[in-house]
């Protein structure tokens, strides 16, 4: 089997690296030290600059000013934006934006590709459910009168909401489909309350009273949101690498710089082996992450649905970035919790990552089911 990415893939992570080098992550104030939000908006000038690099069009045909390309690309422009902490909707927009494009109607598809392409228009997906402990497609109803489709419940954290234009919203219909309704923010019976992030980022909580939408901005279609949700976790876990890589690689820096007894703490065993632990950790996580992509790239068939991939994945990257962040922590020192250096920016954003879309354990229990629905050999 041949692992290595293509060259459109590489060419699009080199572009990311040049766009993300001039990335601080402490270019907004500590949320240690916030009280409320780091920021009312993500960072409208990175979002340019990745447009004009043509990063936010990747995944789009040529038809909408695209290269075409799948959730490999995305994750790996994902896992460089993490690197820095990237304040950018640019998970939840590009796996939008490719649900649009797989299942949408063709006046969707003519309305939002091209300007999302352009970063002209910026879409979120609601998919934390009401409570961001059950299924999200069961927060919402939606039901059918004439042209339009009536839309109640409340989804939480919805990422970015205050900035996106445009809200992908699960919904279920009395007779149990799954439907993906496309809010504008502004939609009349649609309302946002503020929530924070333990990154310090605003996030939403949107409630939908009676609120209308038009059939042509509804995605109806089998699997679509199966699809889009296990695409948003499988992105989540390329967040999750590139952080954790950073991560490890800030504790290398530090720990053969500080010495103690003479020698640089790097040089202890007990040190390396906490390093070396890790650096396992993370290759666990980037093998599980590029099989996920990869069935979600490629359909490719497999001895469980792709969500198994896509579960083991998530597993490994909630429990593999906790435990490179608390492994840096210790290995700092009282260093580590300077809010004037950004380990503990690191660290938020972990925890963030590690809760979004289900912790390891609700993915262990949904792959026991799955495994009990689908018994090997």
């Amino acid at each position: 089997m041949d692992f290595t990415f293509t060259e459109e893939q590489q060419a699009a992570v080199e572009a990311a690296k040049a766009v993300f080098a001039g990335v601080v992550p402490d270019g907004v104030p500590s949320p240690a030290l916030t009280a409320g939000a780091v920021a009312a908006d993500f960072d409208r000038q990175l979002w340019a600059k990745l447009a004009d690099a043509d990063l936010l069009s990747l995944l789009l045909d040529e038809e909408y000013g695209g290269a075409g390309l799948d959730a490999v690309a995305l994750c790996l422009v994902l896992r460089e934006s993490a690197k820095v902490l990237a304040r950018v909707p640019l998970l939840e927009c590009g796996a939008a934006a490719l649900a649009v494009q797989r299942y949408g109607g063709p006046e969707s598809k003519a309305d939002l590709l091209a300007r999302a392409g352009r970063g002209e228009l910026v879409l979120t997906v609601a998919a934390s459910g009401r409570t961001g402990h059950e299924p999200a497609e069961r927060a919402v109803t939606a039901r059918r009168d004439g042209d339009t489709w009536v839309l109640d419940g409340t989804q939480t954290t919805v990422p970015w909401a205050y900035g996106a234009d445009v809200v992908v919203v699960p919904a279920h219909t009395d007779t149990d489909r799954t439907l993906l309704a496309l809010v504008p923010r502004d939609l009349e019976g649609a309302a946002l309350a503020e929530q924070i992030s333990t990154t310090g980022e605003r996030l939403g909580q949107l409630r939908l009273e009676s609120a209308r939408i038009a059939a042509r901005d509804v995605i109806d279609a089998e699997g679509a949101w199966e699809w889009l949700r296990d695409l948003l976790a499988t992105g989540t876990c390329a967040q999750a690498l590139g952080l954790g890589e950073a991560v490890l690689r800030m504790t290398s820096e530090y720990t053969g710089k500080r010495e103690q007894f003479g020698f640089p703490v790097a040089t202890f065993q007990a040190v390396a082996m906490q390093a070396a632990d890790r650096y396992i950790d993370l290759r666990a996580m980037e093998a599980t992450l590029w099989q996920a992509a990869w069935r979600i790239s490629t359909g490719a068939g497999g001895a469980l649905p792709a969500y198994g991939d896509v579960a083991v994945a998530k597993i490994w990257a909630s429990e593999g970035v906790r435990r490179v962040v608390q492994t840096a922590q210790h290995l700092h020192g009282g260093f580590g919790a300077d809010t004037d250096y950004s380990l503990h920016r690191y660290h938020a954003w972990a925890k963030h990552l590690e809760l979004s879309l289900g912790p390891a354990a609700a993915h262990e229990e949904a792959l026991g089911d799955l495994l009990a629905a689908h018994p090997l050999g």
